[in-house]
């Protein structure tokens, strides 16, 4: 696995961290919108699926992203952490200097957003236009960041990513608890959006103790449990007008199961119901989403194609929530192993998703090689836990 990790180290440096996405579309020249709402949802859609690498004639250039930065900035903290490696500390110094100096502008706090335009049918949003998601994902790396370093200017930026949260997105609120929208454009419910904008929440509590943000936290967990099924899964969201859900079982199962219990570590927080859920959904996830062989299904039921996002996210999962399945370090060296095998490229990179007739290999930087290199980072961190001292 070693070899793996510095293979894929060594591609994203020479890559200057920059890369390609599969959502970009809308960063080429080509005026999609002339072709009214539906062209640049259409065009970011049959792009995606493009196992042909046309970006270049397209006039999309690789970019930095500031989500693929967050997570390079949690990898090198919690390596930098575990095995004090001075190099780990300076890398992950520069993206978090780049992160502060790039936050997007206009905005109550501090967010962060892709750097492409993302279109669906209801709106287009602009580039960096900030996210929970994205804003969340860069929290994650603030924090780990500032338990390793104790620098009260983190402490301002996770301060100001929840005042994002909590003043730029709409939130909805029942009897079963709160939930926090996915941006400002539009008031939604989406599970693992929300708990990322408690997560951060939660995470700001923990150094500055501002209950209000702890309540929020809790509220927002309390919710999500609340919309869990009786078999442990999540849909992806919810329509309060109409009831229904999208239904999606991917990589989200594990995006929830990691907030949940990051918030409650967090906040030192102790419920039963709590503890249920997340043991439910963890059973559902190891038993129901991956083969014995470490290959996870694509969106249940449906098993191709074996996508890079559900690998590496089901590494980090069992990797961070060992505590709570027994074979979890055993599973989580199946999907490593598998992924490697079958995912990783000689020069390093990791593919994007391999279908029953063809693979689509385009090194996407943020989808596919940050998520692998936290991946990466977390099993090594998980490994050396959890291997008996001689």
């Amino acid at each position: 696995m070693l070899a793996s990790f510095e293979k894929l180290e060594a591609y994203i440096s020479e890559e200057k961290y920059q890369g390609y996405d599969p959502y970009d579309t809308l960063n080429s020249w080509v005026p999609f919108h002339w072709l009214g709402k539906w062209g640049p949802v259409l065009a970011t859609q049959v792009q995606k699926r493009n196992p042909i690498n046309i970006r270049p004639l397209l006039g999309i250039k690789k970019e930095i992203n500031p989500k693929a930065f967050g997570l390079f900035l949690h990898a090198y903290s919690i390596l930098y952490k575990e095995f004090g490696k001075k190099e780990d500390l300076e890398k992950a110094d520069y993206f978090y200097t780049w992160l502060k100096e790039n936050a997007s502008k206009g905005y109550q706090g501090t967010c962060w957003g892709y750097n492409f335009s993302w279109a669906s049918p209801q709106k287009q949003i602009p580039p960096f236009f900030p996210s929970s998601v994205v804003t969340g994902t860069v929290a994650k790396g603030l924090y780990e960041y500032y338990l390793v370093t104790k620098k009260d200017e983190v402490i301002e930026l996770l301060k100001g990513a929840s005042v994002f949260m909590d003043t730029e997105l709409e939130k909805y609120e029942d009897e079963t608890g709160l939930s926090i929208s996915y941006t400002p454009a539009k008031a939604d419910i989406c599970y693992n959006a929300s708990l990322l904008a408690a997560e951060t929440l939660a995470k700001t509590y923990s150094i500055t103790k501002e209950e209000r943000y702890r309540d929020m936290a809790i509220k927002c967990g309390n919710f999500v449990i609340a919309h869990q099924q009786k078999d442990g899964r999540w849909n992806y969201n919810w329509d309060p007008k109409t009831g229904k859900e999208q239904k999606q079982v991917d990589f989200h199962q594990g995006y929830i199961l990691e907030s949940l219990f990051e918030i409650k570590k967090a906040l030192n927080y102790s419920d039963p119901k709590w503890e249920s859920s997340i043991k439910s959904g963890i059973d559902f996830y190891c038993d129901q989403q991956f083969h014995e062989s470490g290959r996870s299904y694509w969106r249940l039921p449906k098993l191709y194609p074996a996508e890079i996002h559900n690998q590496s996210q089901g590494i980090i999962t069992l990797a961070m929530m060992s505590e709570y399945r027994t074979d979890s370090v055993e599973l989580m060296e199946k999907i490593t192993n598998w992924t490697i095998a079958n995912m990783q490229d000689k020069k390093g990179y990791f593919y994007y998703r391999i279908f029953k007739s063809h693979t689509n290999k385009i090194p996407f930087m943020r989808w596919s090689q940050a998520w692998m290199f936290l991946a990466l980072s977390y099993y090594q961190v998980a490994l050396k836990r959890n291997t008996p001292s001689q």
